[in-house]
């Protein structure tokens, strides 16, 4: 077979048809304005804007404050509107907002727009996490899968681009970052137009001559089982924290391994991401499969504890590999959760509100990105039991995640009546 046949062949595997194609290509896009833009924000307010230290940690604070809020209110407005007409709206508002950036530097129009980039970036994903459950089906574990590896790419893209600009240092390449990243929320805008609506379970069309619904669709903030499934998932996402700040901050505490070891490892949480993602996902292509998933997760976290402990314990070279194989086995926990989180969210949500139930779902990454900090700092503090008692304290909370969605998995699910629109 040759190259272009085998192609082919491989995005006809790709669940969803065309449309689902499609967003993985606006997933793509979108994440390599974000790659873009995420390893300069702080040099740009920095250098560009001219911002203290002060008022450029009140600014990402807020924008990851707000961001909390984007998750809930994205999945509501798209139980209640046409999903890509929310995303599309969701879009233009972050180059909206990018593009303002380029014009001022009052702090007060700069807090608003990083806002606002914040809330979106949120919003956005959760819509594409429903846009993908509705467009793949039964196959949304193995679309949400590819879509990881294809968020991961653009990622790596737009962070090796980044870098290469970086190396002018001048104001005029910071800039044009951030024209590339207002310009990837316009193509992504532009490339939904494309895009056929899903199926949703919980909008039908309303005419005239309909009787008026009387059963209201189901609330998350009610349901209490759901709500402590996202209370520990927000515990299993530390892994990201782990990247972002524990690894870097525990190799220069401890002055083992050299420095330059930090940015390696994210390069391999990336290649083992876009390299292992879609073949890991198979474990967990059921609902029961992925609980059953939970308890090997466990495993793999509290395996990270451990050898981030020990990698403070020996030579140069025995500290780098220990934190060579606590990179990978954190890397492997987070796909192993994404899966199964994918999974579960979509499985124990009400399909009378599947957004406003994603929605609160997506919360769990909104706060670990601010608690994450706090809890790996803890550790570092603590020393290698710190570590140990990290990776071991998200092992338990697999298992209890494990215990808790059983019964509510087993159950019979009831028949909801579906939440009524109008078509105007």
């Amino acid at each position: 077979m040759n190259p272009l046949r085998r192609a082919a062949a491989w995005t006809d595997r790709i669940p969803g048809g065309l449309d689902g194609r499609r967003m993985l290509l606006i997933t793509l896009v979108d994440r390599i304005g974000s790659g873009l833009w995420a390893s300069v924000s702080v040099l740009y307010f920095t250098y560009v804007a001219g911002l203290s230290i002060t008022e450029v940690g009140t600014l990402v604070a807020a924008a990851g404050v707000i961001g909390i809020a984007g998750a809930p209110m994205g999945g509501r407005l798209a139980d209640r509107f046409p999903l890509t007409r929310v995303l599309i709206a969701v879009q233009v508002m972050r180059a909206l907002a990018s593009f303002t950036l380029l014009t001022t530097d009052h702090y007060a129009v700069l807090l608003a727009c990083t806002a606002v980039g914040g809330f979106g970036d949120r919003a956005s994903s959760v819509i594409t996490k429903l846009y993908a459950a509705r467009v793949a089906g039964p196959d949304r574990v193995r679309y949400q899968a590819v879509n990881r590896t294809a968020a991961n790419a653009g990622w790596a893209l737009g962070g090796l681009a980044a870098a290469a600009a970086l190396a002018l240092g001048t104001t005029t390449a910071y800039r044009w970052l951030l024209v590339g990243d207002a310009l990837s929320f316009v193509a992504t805008a532009i490339l939904t137009l494309r895009c056929a609506e899903p199926p949703s379970p919980s909008r039908t069309v309303a005419t005239s001559s309909d009787p008026t619904p009387t059963t209201r669709p189901a609330n998350p903030w009610r349901d209490r089982t759901y709500l402590a499934y996202v209370a520990t998932e927000t515990v299993l996402f530390l892994d990201d924290a782990v990247f972002k700040v524990g690894l870097p901050l525990w190799i220069a505490h401890t002055g083992s391994a050299p420095t330059g070891l930090a940015p390696l490892l994210m390069v391999l949480n990336n290649v083992m991401v876009v390299a292992f993602q879609v073949p890991l996902a198979r474990f967990g292509a059921t609902t029961k499969a992925a609980r059953r998933l939970l308890l090997p997760l466990s495993v793999v976290f509290a395996l990270g504890g451990v050898t981030m402990a020990l990698s403070a314990t020996g030579t140069a070279v025995s500290a780098t590999l220990f934190l060579t194989a606590s990179a990978a086995a954190f890397t492997l926990a987070e796909m192993l959760h994404a899966t199964v989180s994918w999974e579960l969210s979509v499985a124990l949500a009400s399909d009378s509100a599947q957004g406003a139930y994603l929605g609160v779902h997506g919360l769990a990454q909104a706060v670990q990105r601010s608690i994450g900090p706090l809890a790996v700092t803890a550790a570092i503090a603590t020393g290698p039991l710190g570590w140990t008692c990290f990776g071991a304290g998200i092992a338990v909370t697999c298992v209890i995640q494990h215990r808790l969605v059983r019964d509510r998995l087993t159950r019979a699910r009831l028949s909801v009546a579906p939440v009524t629109v109008s078509e105007h």
